[in-house]
């Protein structure tokens, strides 16, 4: 079974606390490990959950607020003394590769390469045989970036009690994986459903943070299995949400309902409040499937099998 799982890092706003940490998100899908942000503390946190950073390829930036990278620097300096070679990708804001640069300039270059891949709306950051990365231009003080994380539809299973019953040669068995019928020696064709498992679903995952509450988007994250929205604020602020450029979990409960998610995660939650619960019951009341997360949780979607009524 392939994993699919979401682990919170950092769960506060722009000030660290002695229980939460700033943003970042780790997410796993099989063998492939995709930092999301990287607060103040990451490394630490990454080694406190007993996650390794030699296994991140891949780190998203969502905008270039202290908040969301100021651990990068950490991160990569201790990556280079635990002896890595292998590149590591950065994806982001165009300023990013400048922002690095400088700090290199000070410290030193790493001791491995590291690609920068400059984000725009609705485009395509990343992909490979089993995932693909959409970016999504949100709506901040600064220019910033949400992440669409999905699966792509896998080659469908065998039924392997068909290979013997339909006498399936090895070429037949990778065509029927592809989606093809079969045809016997005796010119009967066997559709392709009677010969394959039913598909997994895709699973998905979107990092929505920071942003004012931006409908647009909707198309693009609609029916995510987990759906990560900032709340950094309650809607009786709602003026200094709007001023500043922040959701309320209000809002960002709205977005969920919009968005039909599976699941919202909520986050990114101001110090000037003394606890979750009342974000929680803010957007329970608009969206019930809510958590609001903390450093340390973890999220894993299912595979679970399209059913015969679907297909």
């Amino acid at each position: 079974m392939v994993s699919f799982e979401l682990i919170i890092l950092g769960s506060s706003s722009a000030l660290p606390t002695s229980k939460r940490s700033t943003s970042a998100h780790l997410l796993s899908i099989g063998e492939r490990f995709f930092l999301i942000d990287c607060g103040e503390g990451t490394q630490s946190q990454l080694r406190k959950f007993r996650l390794s950073p030699a296994r991140i390829n891949h780190i998203f930036i969502s905008h270039l607020h202290g908040d969301h990278v100021f651990g990068l620097f950490g991160l990569i300096s201790s990556m280079g003394m635990m002896g890595r070679n292998a590149t590591l990708h950065l994806y982001g804001p165009g300023a990013m590769e400048e922002m690095m640069r400088a700090h290199f300039n000070f410290f030193g270059d790493p001791t491995f390469p590291v690609q920068y891949h400059k984000a725009g709306d609705k485009q395509i950051v990343y992909e490979d045989s089993k995932v693909e990365v959409m970016a999504l231009l949100l709506k901040h003080r600064t220019e910033t970036f949400g992440y669409v994380f999905k699966e792509k539809s896998r080659l469908l299973n065998i039924n392997k009690a068909r290979i013997e019953e339909y006498g399936l040669g090895l070429a037949d068995i990778k065509k029927v994986k592809e989606g093809e019928d079969f045809t016997t020696s005796a010119g009967k064709l066997i559709p392709n459903a009677i010969l394959t498992l039913p598909p997994f679903r895709t699973r998905s995952y979107a990092y929505i943070s920071d942003s004012a509450a931006k409908p647009e988007i909707i198309p693009y994250i609609k029916d995510v299995d987990l759906l990560y929205h900032e709340a950094t604020f309650l809607s009786q602020d709602a003026e200094l949400a709007a001023k500043t450029m922040h959701s309320t979990a209000a809002q960002a409960a709205h977005m969920a309902a919009l968005a039909k998610a599976g699941k919202l995660l909520i986050g990114h939650f101001s110090t000037r409040y003394k606890n979750e619960t009342s974000f929680l019951n803010e957007a329970t009341e608009i969206f019930e499937p809510t958590i609001a997360v903390n450093d340390g949780d973890r999220f894993t979607v299912e595979q679970q099998r399209i059913s015969a009524d679907e297909l």
